[in-house]
């Protein structure tokens, strides 16, 4: 057995466990375990600084858990656009193919808390099957998303055989895979998995880092090793009350990113999740970090913030107001609220008929 899996077997799965280091009362938290389940790895407990701190909010059970407020269990309408199990097909050339059923933390705002780590949550050889044949069948896909629960947390060779498949589809060209181990088990980061994703390419690897205190040096060995094997890599960071939305903290984490080479690639509005509505923000104090981001580190450091609009209506950019009109000349406003005025060109020919007819 290796070090990652002796790891995910010492992990904390109830809230009693945490009595004797952090002296809480875990009978309160026992109901929200039993509803949603508990998982977090000693790696990720040892980052824990006190009760209630953003390592803390990610990973223990809260009572705020159980208020229901305007959330609902699968605000993106994950399972009207499954036309296969465990596979979502939203956008007209990209699945998103989920391959496992657990994750090594439940993060306690996870937007699939209503079923990974459960029993309703069913994947087989055969539901694995049923996807790669729908992938085979459907040549307009080119892009495919590995995630679950966490890839990472199969086998290497459980995860080598479905990357052999779906290299052996010609229209498939981009594998990604969605996986949150850099952060919460480093250790599963293994130079014999390096080697197995390399034969892949082009693969690709999102991770999710919320705060900066989650960039460590065992993280940051684990990011290395990929980085070194030519995998591409990028970040989608959830806003989330209490742990990361301040503009301050924000900054210091997306620096610390791009400095052991991964790519800020969103920052997400919190979905509209059951079981999460104490994590959210107003978008207004989502846009007001990114315009102070904008103005306050390189722009390589700036994610797209984005709503993932409920209903399956997929991920939409917004931006603070910069454009404020536009005509021959186009008025801007920059990160200090300063006006600017740049002179538009000409329209092209045909433009100035479609101007015409319309007048």
């Amino acid at each position: 057995m290796e070090l990652w899996q002796k790891m995910l077997q010492a992990s904390i799965t109830s809230p009693t466990r945490l009595t004797r280091r952090y002296g809480i009362d875990p009978r309160p938290l026992a109901d929200v375990a039993e509803r949603y389940p508990m998982r977090v790895t000693p790696y990720y407990l040892s980052l824990i600084q006190s009760v209630g701190d953003p390592i803390w909010r990610q990973a223990v059970p809260s009572m705020d858990e159980l208020e229901e407020g305007s959330c609902c269990a699968d605000p993106l309408d994950e399972e009207e656009q499954s036309p296969v199990p465990n596979l979502v097909h939203r956008y007209p050339d990209r699945v998103l193919f989920m391959v496992c059923s657990e994750c090594a933390m439940y993060c306690r705002f996870c937007t699939r808390k209503r079923k990974v780590g459960k029993e309703n949550m069913q994947i087989s050889r055969d539901t694995i099957a049923q996807g790669l044949a729908y992938i085979r069948n459907h040549p307009e896909i080119r892009d495919v998303i590995l995630s679950g629960g966490d890839p990472l947390l199969l086998s290497n060779e459980q995860l080598e055989a479905i990357l052999k498949e779906l290299r052996a589809i010609p229209t498939v060209e981009i594998i990604r895979i969605g996986t949150r181990m850099p952060v919460v088990l480093p250790q599963r980061i293994t130079q014999a998995l390096v080697r197995m994703l390399h034969r892949y390419h082009p693969l690709y690897l999102n991770t999710h880092f919320n705060h900066p205190d989650e960039i460590t040096n065992s993280s940051t060995k684990a990011i290395a090793r990929l980085a070194d094997a030519g995998i591409p890599l990028g970040n989608q960071t959830v806003l989330l009350r209490g742990v990361n939305d301040d503009p301050h903290t924000m900054r210091r984490l997306m620096q610390k990113l791009l400095s052991i080479r991964v790519k800020p690639y969103y920052l997400y509005q919190a979905d509209l999740v059951l079981g999460t509505e104490h994590f959210r923000t107003t978008v207004e104090e989502g846009l007001e970090i990114l315009r102070w981001l904008r103005g306050h580190t390189s722009g390589i450091a700036v994610p797209a913030f984005v709503i993932d609009a409920p209903g399956g209506g997929g991920k939409i950019p917004l931006l603070p107001e910069y454009l404020q009109s536009l005509g021959s000349e186009v008025l801007l406003k920059n990160y200090l609220g300063h006006d600017y005025r740049y002179a538009n060109a000409q329209p092209k020919e045909e433009e100035l008929w479609q101007v015409a007819l319309q007048a």
